[in-house]
């Protein structure tokens, strides 16, 4: 069902995905197109009168019908035709390679300016999904989508279809020339050529389809196979475990670059075969035309029709390319407009949401939550009231709900049931942005870019946007200030790839300050010392416990350490709250 599709329905998906702008430039391509099929008409058309002045002039100057046209021009003899048709033949054939070159020019530019949208479309719609869509999907698909079938679509769909229109075009203007001049061959000729096309076509396109879906498929576990091998590369290292990545990497890429060859071959095969037919047939047609009539009166035509069907060929073979390359791509199409018709929330083209002015509590309201309809309750009718200026501090086992509860405080998961309310007002799609927009979060694994200790502080900012007093005051409050004035570049100090120049600790206090000069009034740790020992997360959290008490603090644990100078502890046990209190209550009293 899905070969029904791909010229008609997804491609019109496709060109509504198109701005404007880049609709009205296909509009004059496709204008430019019809100049160069012209074009091609006319220097075909020049080569009759050259070759016939060429090799028998006195016809061509004693035709009664243009020869006051000669005479005009001051034109008194035969042998003066050479050097006028000469000069018009060759600027027949410069205008015809000018206009070819410049509509290639033309169509490579907006073609791949087409595929920039279209990548970036994808890429914004993908940010701007809810967090519930990005934790339910390998997020290798997505980096593939992007990266490799988006900028793909370029050479496998946009070009393929600008080339097709400009082949048939092409070709019906040079079969018309053809035919004015001998329609019994010029028909026959193109029957024969488009008839071995049409059967090639036929036999391929089961192999073009499947060998596209093997490729659409082995691209994204080669994606796969690479994110997951370098994302995980220390444990690579450590466990030896380099020969299993690579046998998983060459399985798929095998698979995927001998789909990639049987559709090369079937693509470009057929023009060998119809260039030898073309010279067979050529070769016919002139045995039989110069035993009739001679080689002086046989040559003009010859050579207009040779100088056609040289033309024509790698015209039909461009036209039968850019069909072949389409048909074995429909799966990559799919899977673009797959991801270009993800929906955009009502905010996204809305200016950056105010902060919520939070005063009061934060509160659950009989919450319940699960990921998938039929799945399990991860949390069940939960009840929780979290002060402003207060310390809480979540603990529980592996799987107890701590990281999907702190989630659905953060607005970025929306209960199942019951609701999450700030100083009364319920959180919903329409006011979501502004509460996030007052919350920083500090994760156990601290992302940081390979730019400046500064940019990675004001992290999401434009260089020269970066109030670096705002950024040193951050750092103050996070206890790193005087390690990064302490170095030789300090705030304009790289950190590397993944801040792979900093220990543990400094990652995590950039990952405080940077929480910091966000403003917010909520900050989350979402486990965010687990990873480190313990001087350095005692050294974290004087840091944590030394924030001003205007700041509301969230924060999940392993270590009871981490918790202990929270003013609340809540101890969560398979999605319900099995215990509530101070670190002294909890676990100094026997409780």
């Amino acid at each position: 069902m899905q070969r029904k599709y791909i010229l008609s329905p997804l491609l019109l998906r496709l060109w509504n995905y198109l701005t404007l702008r880049r609709q009205k430039q296909f509009a004059l391509l496709f204008f430019l197109i019809i100049l160069a099929s012209f074009t091609e008409v006319l220097s075909i058309g020049a080569v009759l009168p050259f070759l016939s002045v060429l090799t028998n002039p006195e016809t061509i100057y004693d035709n009664p019908l243009v020869k006051p046209i000669f005479e005009s021009f001051g034109i008194h003899s035969s042998k003066e035709l050479f050097l006028p048709v000469t000069i018009m033949f060759a600027v027949a054939a410069i205008i015809a390679g000018v206009i070819r070159l410049l509509l290639l020019r033309v169509t490579m530019r907006l073609s791949f300016a087409t595929g920039a949208d279209l990548s970036n479309e994808i890429y914004r719609k993908t940010l701007y999904q809810p967090y519930s869509v990005h934790v339910s999907r390998n997020s290798s698909e997505v980096i593939s989508g992007i990266t490799g079938k988006a900028n793909g679509l370029v050479y496998s769909i946009i070009l393929p279809i600008t080339n097709l229109l400009g082949s048939l075009f092409i070709i019906g203007s040079i079969l018309a020339a053809i035919i004015s001049m001998d329609p019994v061959i010029a028909i026959s000729s193109f029957v024969s050529f488009g008839g071995i096309y049409g059967i090639i076509a036929l036999l391929a396109k089961n192999s073009l389809k499947k060998n596209g879906e093997v490729i659409s498929e082995e691209s994204n576990k080669v994606f796969k196979s690479l994110q997951e091998g370098l994302g995980g590369i220390r444990d690579v290292l450590l466990d030896g475990s380099q020969a299993v990545y690579c046998q998983i990497y060459k399985t798929s890429d095998s698979k995927l670059r001998q789909a990639m060859a049987g559709n090369g071959f079937t693509i470009a095969g057929p023009r060998y075969a119809m260039e030898a037919l073309g010279m067979v047939l050529i070769a016919i047609f002139a045995f039989f035309t110069i035993k009739q009539g001679g080689l002086s009166s046989a040559l003009p035509m010859l050579g207009a029709l040779a100088l056609g069907a040289q033309r024509l060929l790698p015209v039909l073979q461009q036209g039968y390319y850019a069909w072949a390359t389409i048909r074995s791509n429909d799966k990559l199409l799919l899977d673009v407009l797959e991801l270009l018709d993800q929906p955009l929330p009502a905010y996204a083209n809305l200016p950056r949401a105010n902060p919520l002015n939070f005063q009061s509590s934060i509160e659950l309201q009989n919450c319940s939550f699960q990921y998938n309809n039929d799945g399990p309750l991860v949390i069940k009718n939960l009840n929780l009231k979290i002060e402003k200026g207060s310390r809480v501090g979540f603990i529980g086992e592996t799987g107890s709900g701590k990281s999907t509860l702190i989630d659905i405080l953060m607005a970025l998961l929306e209960p199942t049931q019951g609701a999450l309310s700030i100083d009364g007002t319920i959180i919903t799609v329409d006011n979501m942005r502004s509460w996030q927009s007052t919350i920083s979060h500090v994760p156990q694994n601290i992302f940081l870019s390979d730019t400046t200790i500064a940019e990675n502080i004001a992290f999401g900012l434009a260089v020269e946007d970066i109030d670096y007093d705002k950024v040193k005051l951050a750092a103050e409050k996070a206890q790193i200030a005087k390690h990064i004035e302490g170095l030789k570049k300090g705030y304009h100090t790289f950190v590397g790839e993944r801040g792979i120049r900093l220990s543990g600790g400094q990652r995590q206090r950039i990952g405080i300050a940077r929480a910091l000069y966000k403003d917010a009034t909520v900050i989350v740790f979402d486990e965010a010392t687990s990873a480190l020992d313990n001087e350095t997360e005692k050294a974290v959290m004087e840091a944590i416990n030394g924030l001003g008490r205007d700041l509301t603090v969230v924060m999940i644990a392993h270590r009871l350490s981490t918790v202990q100078e929270c003013d609340k502890i809540i101890e969560l046990s398979k999605g319900n709250i099995s215990r509530i209190g101070t670190y002294k209550d909890l676990f100094l009293t026997g409780n």
